[in-house]
């Protein structure tokens, strides 16, 4: 885990919003709650983050020991990123934030719209 976790914190609420600090660290991790994905699937899911983002934010939460990157040896070496029991232990919180995000949209009138769908390849 990241040394700089190694210190006081005055409150819990401190230390967790200094590990999930950001937007997208907590969108990486909701999306991954639901399973492990490569590196393309979370590009997709979150559309408006850059890629220069979501490897920074990769890596930092595998140094921060939330999600694990997994190599499947095999044809074509695929690399997926997954949950770690350290990220496990986040999905009752991670449930909340979505629930909450749900209830919230209808009270202000924002709409949650999925990613689109990669277009599929067509086959010769």
């Amino acid at each position: 885990m990241a040394s700089s976790l190694n210190r006081t914190f005055n409150c819990p609420v401190e230390l967790a919003l200094e590990v999930l600090g950001g937007k997208w660290k907590v969108v990486m991790l909701a999306r991954l709650k639901e399973g492990p994905l490569r590196y393309a699937e979370l590009r997709r899911l979150t559309p408006r983050m850059s890629e220069k983002m979501l490897t920074q934010r990769l890596r930092e939460l595998e140094e921060q020991g939330l999600i694990q990157r997994v190599t499947r040896p095999g044809a074509g070496k695929q690399v997926f990123y997954a949950l770690t029991p350290r990220g496990e232990s986040a999905r009752p919180t991670l449930q909340a934030l979505y629930d909450w995000g749900l209830r919230l949209a209808d009270e202000v009138g924002a709409r949650i719209e999925a990613p689109r769908p990669a277009p599929r390849r067509k086959t010769a």
